[in-house]
């Protein structure tokens, strides 16, 4: 199987601050890529460089067998990206939101018509087609934009934390709509803070302070770490010393209480 993504020793600074630093993994064609890490760990930055928007310090890298340095315009045409902050027209209809981006991504009147009535069955838009997109509720602005990121069949689809703030039913529908495209051929690269989210993907990657943590499938992760569960396995890679220290902190103002009592 070939790989969609591939980096090797991918770094970037800002001035003397590495955000990203030596971090190197491979994501296969298919599959559902987790990127975890706490907030500001490099996430953002590294999606960035992927998706040919941000320019590399140093390392290596290719998306879809382009070169991210020479050819992030090519990565740009054939790549779908929904960010977790609703980037679409709010005054706009669903509709005019979808025909639209149909435009910008170049489709002709057949073709958008044949894309937007397939986005608009996958997304489960029927009916609120005449909505303002500022009227729907979270749930439904995020599947009007992850619809938007599809219409040009991209064969790898990058996701920035798309169910954050929207409702449980709302996150597992969402969920079923990345396994559907997944299991049809399209790679999903996807960050997420929610942990059962992260077990339904097949690998995972843990960035820390820019680092590359670990890097594994879900089984293989949990078995190296010895723990039962991803979030687990997430707290001991990047939260452990903070979460002792507030420990700490609680125990000797228990300490502190008694001995005044």
């Amino acid at each position: 199987m070939q790989n969609a993504v591939s980096v090797e020793g991918l770094t970037k600074k800002f001035g003397n601050h590495a955000a990203v630093s030596q971090v190197s993994f491979k994501v296969k064609q298919g599959e559902i890529f987790g990127f975890l890490g706490s907030n500001g760990s490099g996430k953002s930055t590294t999606i960035r460089m992927l998706c040919g928007i941000l320019t590399p310090t140093s390392g290596k890298g290719q998306v879809l067998g382009c070169d991210i340095y020479s050819q992030a315009e090519q990565i740009k045409q054939n790549i779908g990206y929904m960010s977790q902050r609703f980037s679409l027209y709010e005054e706009l209809t669903v509709m005019e939101n979808l025909e639209f981006y149909a435009g910008i991504y170049g489709l002709d009147r057949l073709q958008q018509k044949q894309r937007i009535s397939q986005v608009i069955g996958l997304a489960g838009l029927d009916g609120r087609e005449g909505f303002q997109a500022r009227m729907l509720s979270g749930g439904w602005k995020q599947r009007l934009a992850l619809g938007c990121a599809l219409l040009h069949r991209p064969p790898l689809l990058f996701l920035d934390e798309p169910t954050a703030g929207v409702d449980p039913v709302s996150r597992r529908i969402f969920w079923e709509i990345i396994r559907y495209l997944s299991k049809s051929g399209i790679t999903v690269f996807v960050t997420t803070h929610y942990m059962d989210e992260a077990e339904l993907c097949d690998t995972i990657g843990f960035i820390h302070n820019g680092v590359l943590a670990a890097y594994g499938t879900t089984d293989n992760l949990k078995k190296e770490f010895g723990y039962q569960t991803l979030e687990d396995v997430f707290i001991s890679l990047v939260g452990s010393q903070e979460l002792n220290r507030v420990r700490a902190l609680f125990d000797r103002e228990g300490e502190s209480r008694k001995g005044g009592s």
